[in-house]
């Protein structure tokens, strides 16, 4: 008798091995971070109260993308070694678990100028996407997959690899077809206080951990706030470090005041 089993996972899981290994050959930098979401919360909970539907994820990805429009160049494309690709708004990828022929998966949905968008259309945007019914055949949300994204799937690793090289040296289609901007988030952790590092082949790339209480020191004083824990990857062939710092400031100010609450 065998002592163990086999699965045959979904075809989704081959893109993620080949965005690890062409994300590992990036110039990231890491950053971890710790975000007094208190008073964003507490704004949260009122507008609730008033406004149509609206999440903290959603309100997130809100704040992430005003924040990285002002400081546009840190989720910019290289093309060959002197030119950058800025664009003037944020396509922002964002993994939704489905359930596919009895598996839960993450399938990419690429939210399209998440920097113009309210709070209450990302949120919208995002429970449409987690309310799609999906196929074995299907590796896209929002759209059906056409015969080039299922042809994909046959290749060969370095031919798949290659698409990959090819999609991140053409900004212009790297921008429609992948966003430059990612978050992902292994969703609950049970409330540790942890941190993760994705891998990334965007330009920028949020890890989001858990909102955990800690104590802080407010005025000299001790306080228990609500903290979230965030990893940031940004490009350090695109952004230096200065551009780097200015931009984790305005997260930060932007996160913790609550902004467009």
């Amino acid at each position: 008798m065998n002592n163990f089993t086999t699965k045959i996972f979904p075809k989704s899981r081959i893109a993620t091995q080949d965005i690890c290994a062409m994300g590992l050959r990036k110039h990231h930098v890491v950053v971890m971070i710790e975000l007094d979401v208190t008073a964003a919360r507490a704004k949260l909970k009122e507008h609730k109260k008033c406004r149509e539907r609206i999440s903290f994820f959603g309100w997130l990805i809100k704040a992430i993308s005003v924040s990285i429009k002002d400081h546009r160049p840190v989720a910019a494309f290289l093309k060959g070694k002197r030119k950058l690709f800025i664009f003037n708004d944020i396509n922002l990828s964002v993994a939704i678990e489905k359930e596919i022929a009895g598996n839960r998966v993450p399938i990419p949905l690429v939210i399209e100028n998440a920097g113009e968008k309210t709070i209450e259309a990302i949120t919208a945007e995002i429970s449409q996407a987690k309310e799609q019914v999906l196929t074995d055949q299907d590796i896209v949300l929002q759209n059906k997959s056409n015969r080039w994204e299922q042809i994909y799937y046959v290749l060969p690793g370095f031919a798949r690899r290659w698409f990959w090289h090819y999609l991140t040296s053409h900004p212009r289609i790297a921008y429609k077809k992948m966003g430059n901007v990612a978050i992902t988030s292994v969703g609950g952790l049970g409330g540790a206080n942890a941190w993760f590092t994705p891998i990334s082949v965007h330009p920028v790339c949020f890890g989001i951990g858990d909102v955990v209480k800690k104590p802080v020191v407010i005025n000299d004083s001790i306080e228990i706030r609500e903290i979230l824990n965030m990893t940031i990857l940004l490009d350090h062939d695109v952004a230096d470090g200065m551009e780097m710092a200015r931009f984790i400031k305005r997260l930060k100010n932007n996160i913790e005041q609550g902004v467009d609450l």
